[in-house]
């Protein structure tokens, strides 16, 4: 059975630790399902994936195609896919309709939302009304990368306290679930303490309720790690390998 948002939000009331990594197609998707990954995300973060030197170019279009791959590789986890930027910061009733076509198009069971501001937050409601499941997301947010750049956030205590106000009213306008990205232990631990919603981690340290990387980043097929992330094996050698010697054993002819 597919995973729910009731079921996170009730792992959070248990202790049990969220598992989540990205998705850009249906082979990864799959495989991720398959070793337990609770929640799969389709992030901004393909971007990178496809090309791009940041997450800004990335286009609905695009996102949507990829989630669909992605959903016909899951079964069990709980599929959620980013809103790229500008695809829902122009207003409540663009954010409606983007969020509206991630939902009947790709059968995703939710979106995340970057940002806690006011305006944000006002979004964050009228989709929970509409039904639209939403995860938010708050500390770095890579959509604001020309404001903010990469580093951490939230190390002044004027910027922890905005960051920990901003997650609870995303909380209060009914955000299923919170990423914390790239910000203090400390500070991501008040917050996982503050809220009754689960927090899902990224560069924020053990306290928080999951923890998500991004799968190229995981399997060593990025070309550069964020200083956060874990490389648990490295894909990007396995791969350039095995085609060296495929290619020699073609121009020997010892391959067929």
């Amino acid at each position: 059975m597919a995973i729910t948002t009731q079921q996170l939000i009730q792992w959070k009331q248990q202790g049990r630790s969220i598992v989540a990594l990205t998705a850009w197609d249906y082979a990864i998707a799959q495989l991720l399902d398959a070793a337990g990954v609770d929640l799969i995300l389709v992030g901004d973060s393909m971007a990178v994936v496809l090309g791009y030197e940041t997450t800004l170019p990335i286009t609905l279009d695009e996102m949507i195609y990829h989630a669909k791959a992605v959903r016909r590789g899951v079964k069990r986890a709980f599929l959620l896919v980013d809103l790229p930027f500008l695809s829902y910061q122009e207003s409540i009733q663009q954010a409606i309709h983007s969020a509206g076509r991630v939902l009947k198009e790709t059968g995703a069971q939710g979106v995340k939302l970057e940002g806690g501001y006011p305006e944000m937050v006002k979004t964050v409601a009228r989709l929970v009304q509409a039904g639209i499941p939403v995860m938010g997301h708050v500390g770095l947010t890579p959509q604001s990368l020309h404001q903010l750049g990469l580093r951490q956030q939230g190390k002044t205590h004027e910027t922890s306290e905005r960051i920990l106000n901003e997650a609870i009213a995303l909380e209060q306008a009914g955000a299923f679930a919170m990423v914390l990205e790239h910000i203090p232990t400390d500070l991501a631990m008040q917050i996982t303490q503050k809220l009754t919603i689960p927090t899902i981690g990224i560069g924020a340290g053990l306290h928080c309720d999951g923890q998500v990387l991004v799968t190229s980043d995981v399997l060593g097929l990025a070309e550069k790690n964020p200083p956060f992330a874990k490389v648990y094996t490295n894909l990007r050698q396995t791969i350039t390998k095995a085609v060296q010697d495929y290619a020699l054993e073609v121009r020997e002819r010892k391959f067929p």
